[in-house]
């Protein structure tokens, strides 16, 4: 007699077989829209501000900024993250074909919604848009608890991202008397994620590349007592600065979440991974984390240092160099390609790196405001835009080992 189990693993294994390359894992869609929808909000949030456009979105165009950079774009890239690993957790064949289309379609949607949202309305775009995280949070955990898998704190996660989002339609709907509050708790959130999964992927593959290279010495090792001190400490500080966020007591525990960061950052040895970009770029990514949360801290104790340079280092610095390390790194390995970094992939790096400290150097007066926001924008959409040009293509054909490729 069939179980019901062994008649959906049938059905996913038919809708693997018949379905587009585009929707034969998740990374394939939202990899693919993430950074395109980056690349729109870029351009459209510039026009905005440069008073060449007024945005449809019921949101200020500010507003509609941070809410689209954070919970549309790192969205997207955080959706195609987990369902491109939960299969390797959990043994499972991946969600694709029309499932995998329609959460897509959701996305999209949501992401539509909110820019019209002066024409179409408010609340549906909220639905829409909160209403992704909660379908996201449902197949991820369907998967985690059918394998029994030690991963429920992803998508736990997911949920409070969810949250987070709902949070901030209802500040600009004026709901809220605390307009930043769903934006901190987002952004503490990727940040406790890139600590959490970050933690074990920049190791685990520094690890392994070193063990290629036949060095044998001071091999970085996975997460134990210190690892999860760091993160306790850092989830309790960013804790502490989205309910109290001008609180000394805030500012003392985000410089120790920073300087513990470092220390756990230096404990894997990524200068001697220097010669690899696609190894490297992880440790450049994660250092972001260590450097905003310090000026975080600083923008707390000491006023006169603004607060916008050490939001810019954790998002356009952590979560962009970190997002573009991991889409390049499992796209490659995902379609059968070597994990090798071409020239056109190490300039992707360089041109985020670049673009992310001039925004942060524009934010701390270390250049003209205006001047360094045009070009840390076109340095950091750059990015994206090379990447959608070298990886796009990857993305849209099927794994190289297709004989119907």
């Amino acid at each position: 007699m069939v179980t019901r189990g062994e008649q959906m693993l049938a059905l996913r294994r038919q809708r693997m077989a018949t379905s587009p390359p585009f929707l034969r894992g998740g990374f394939r869609p939202f990899f693919f829209g993430g950074p395109a929808w980056a690349v729109v909000a870029l351009v459209l949030w510039l026009a905005a501000f440069g008073g060449a456009i007024d945005l449809p979105s019921a949101m200020d165009p500010l507003t509609w900024h941070r809410h689209e950079m954070l919970f549309g774009f790192v969205g997207a890239v955080i959706c195609g993250f987990l369902l491109t690993a939960i299969p390797n957790w959990t043994g499972r064949l991946p969600i694709a074909g029309g499932p995998l289309a329609a959460l897509f379609a959701l996305w999209l949607a949501a992401r539509l919604a909110v820019l019209f949202s002066a024409v179409t309305g408010a609340e549906p775009a909220a639905i829409l848009d909160a209403g992704f995280y909660v379908v996201l949070a449902g197949l991820a955990g369907r998967e985690v608890l059918a394998a029994k898998n030690r991963n429920q704190p992803a998508v736990g996660l997911v949920l409070l991202l969810g949250a987070a989002n709902a949070a901030d339609h209802a500040a600009a709907a004026g709901l809220l008397a605390d307009t930043d509050l769903g934006i901190r708790a987002a952004i503490g959130i990727v940040v406790l994620m890139i600590s959490l999964i970050g933690g074990r992927i920049v190791p685990s593959f520094t690890r392994n590349w070193m063990a290629r290279q036949g060095i044998r010495e001071r091999l970085p090792v996975q997460p134990a007592r210190f690892d999860l001190a760091v993160l306790g400490v850092t989830a309790l500080a960013l804790l502490g600065w989205v309910v109290a966020p001008d609180e000394i007591a805030a500012g003392i525990g985000l410089l120790a979440a920073g300087l513990l960061q470092a220390a756990r950052l230096a404990r894997w040895g990524g200068l001697r991974s220097a010669r690899d970009p696609l190894v490297f770029v992880l440790h450049a990514g994660y250092a972001w984390i260590s450097l905003g949360l310090a000026l975080l801290a600083a923008s707390i104790l000491e006023p006169a240092v603004p607060r916008s340079a050490a939001i810019h280092a954790l998002t356009a610095g952590a979560m962009g160099t970190m997002i573009l390390a991991v889409m390049t790194r499992a796209t490659l390995g995902h379609t059968g390609r070597e994990l090798s970094a071409s020239i056109p992939t190490a300039g992707i790096y360089v041109l985020v790196t670049i673009g992310a400290a001039l925004r942060v150097a524009a934010s701390l007066d270390l250049l003209n405001y205006t001047l360094g926001l045009e070009i840390a924008g076109l340095a950091w959409g750059g990015a994206f835009i090379l990447f959608l040009a070298v990886y796009g293509p990857m993305l849209l054909r099927a794994h190289v080992s297709d004989p119907r490729r």
